[in-house]
């Protein structure tokens, strides 16, 4: 008898893990802005309260954290970031966080895929830097980011990740990165990313942006990532012709995308758009998101094949502000209902339930 009760309990707490990861995985975001950080809370509980849930090299890295310090002046493990950064051993099985003292960081930093599990973590409340001027013409336009990630696991919170390159003059091509998150299962807290062309190359991937600001000119947020942002700032700067998203998804079946909640978008001028075709099935969504009077009233740049008129996704809901009108929106804009909208404010999107935690303590 008592082995019998002692299954029943085995598959009890089995069921009850699954229900918990699951409800992480399908509770949407809610449209009351005052309830995220409950949503949040509730939904991405610290890994003390996780353990078991997990995907299983996340749980077992979690399990034996480092630190390491990073003091340009002195009294850390190591004077620059790249420094510390080749400290870790490739094929690394160890969540690895490196606390960065505030200050200026000018380096171009690549975090390769052989050093999974890095957090880098600001001071809150103090300016932590890293910053280049990678530029399109010497690198490359994705290999010009100021910070390039390749590791699966990665985290940061509480930095500014710029790229110093000048501004492109109007209707020239001055592509200079940011960053290039390019690593499976990242997340970001409090960062703020500033560039003008191509700031952010949010590439292939599940991604988390929570609590950020994003700057740029032209494409300054583009990819192929499946990404959501939750409560950031995307402003636009300059003049002419900008655009916020140029996301990379190049068929039906694709699971990437683009999702904006609670965001807010404001700029310089008018005449800013949601987003255009870089490629033939951009997904983009914009939910519950403050868009002021910079939005163009088309909402999305026409697509110059027209073909992509029936291929693409563009999504709002219940966004609000003076640029959130959809009666002069381009006709290939989705009109999107509460249960379409509902897969994109989830972590499910980004299948979180497995691997999303939050930042830790500096």
């Amino acid at each position: 008898m008592g082995y019998y009760i002692s299954m029943f309990v085995v598959a009890f707490l089995v069921f009850f893990a699954s229900s918990v990861v699951l409800a992480t995985d399908t509770d949407p975001i809610p449209e009351n802005r005052a309830q995220i950080s409950q949503w949040f809370q509730t939904n991405v509980k610290p890994y003390s309260q996780r353990k078991g849930t997990l995907d299983p090299a996340l749980d077992a890295a979690e399990a034996s954290r480092r630190v390491i310090t990073v003091n340009q002046k002195g009294g850390g493990n190591f004077k620059t970031l790249n420094e510390a950064i080749k400290s870790i051993p490739t094929g690394n099985k160890n969540r690895v966080i490196i606390k960065l003292a505030p200050g200026v960081y000018n380096e171009k930093v690549t975090i390769d895929i052989a050093r999974p599990f890095v957090t880098l973590l600001g001071q809150p409340g103090a300016e932590t830097v890293l910053t280049y001027h990678g530029t399109a013409a010497k690198y490359g336009t994705v290999e010009s980011a100021t910070l390039i990630i390749w590791s699966e696991y990665f985290q940061a919170a509480n930095l500014i990740i710029r790229n110093t390159a000048p501004m492109p003059k109007p209707g020239t091509q001055g592509q200079a990165l940011a960053m290039r998150i390019n690593g499976d299962k990242a997340s970001f807290y409090n960062c703020r990313f500033y560039g003008f062309q191509d700031t952010l190359c949010d590439d292939r991937g599940n991604h988390f942006f929570k609590d950020c600001y994003i700057e740029g000119t032209y494409d300054f947020i583009f990819g192929r990532g499946a990404s959501l942002y939750l409560n950031t700032q995307l402003h636009a700067v300059g003049d002419g012709l900008r655009v916020i998203t140029a996301h990379g998804r190049q068929n039906a079946n694709d699971q990437s995308g683009y999702t904006f909640a609670h965001c807010k978008i404001t700029g310089t001028g008018t005449g800013i758009y949601l987003g255009r075709s870089w490629m033939s099935h951009p997904k983009v969504i914009y939910a519950f998101t403050e868009m002021t009077s910079v939005v163009n009233p088309s909402g999305w740049r026409e697509n110059l094949n027209k073909g992509y008129d029936k291929t693409v996704f563009y999504g709002e809901y219940k966004c609000f502000g003076p640029g959130s009108h959809v009666e002069k929106r381009v006709p290939y804009t989705q009109d999107i209902d509460q249960n379409e909208v509902r897969p994109f404010l989830t972590l499910g999107k980004i299948q979180g339930s497995k691997w999303l935690l939050p930042p830790p303590k500096y």
